[in-house]
């Protein structure tokens, strides 16, 4: 059964950082992508972000490109969500899914989830 064990939330200013982090265990296969999701109040889960074990190929949601990274330590099988030039709207909880297989954008192909994290951009 694979777990996901997300932490690193927490408050920060318009403007600060934060770095998330996705502990994945409870699996062997080396063929299989994790991606970060976001829920906001009152709005519908969105992808932010994800990334492929096998080639480290990655994505972004367009409203984060240029400030969230994603990266991968495989050794640790961990996958990390740094967050730069946070805005009020990157308010949400943040979910790490995995999924085997291929790496994709859509929440709904993904198989297993962590319980969230929340990050909070408040002045």
């Amino acid at each position: 059964q694979v777990q996901l064990v997300e932490s690193g939330g927490g408050l920060v200013q318009p403007g600060g950082s934060l770095r998330l982090s996705c502990a994945a265990s409870g699996f062997t296969l080396d063929y299989y992508a994790i991606g970060w999701f976001r829920q906001a109040p009152g709005k519908e889960r969105e992808g932010v972000s994800c990334i492929s074990s096998s080639d480290g190929s990655t994505y972004y949601a367009d409203s984060v490109k240029g400030r969230f990274t994603i990266s991968r330590d495989n050794a640790k099988n961990t996958v990390y969500l740094q967050m730069n030039s946070l805005k009020h709207e990157d308010t949400a909880v943040y979910y790490c899914a995995f999924r085997w297989g291929i790496v994709t954008m859509f929440g709904r192909e993904y198989d297993y989830w962590g319980q969230g994290t929340q990050v909070t951009v408040s002045s």
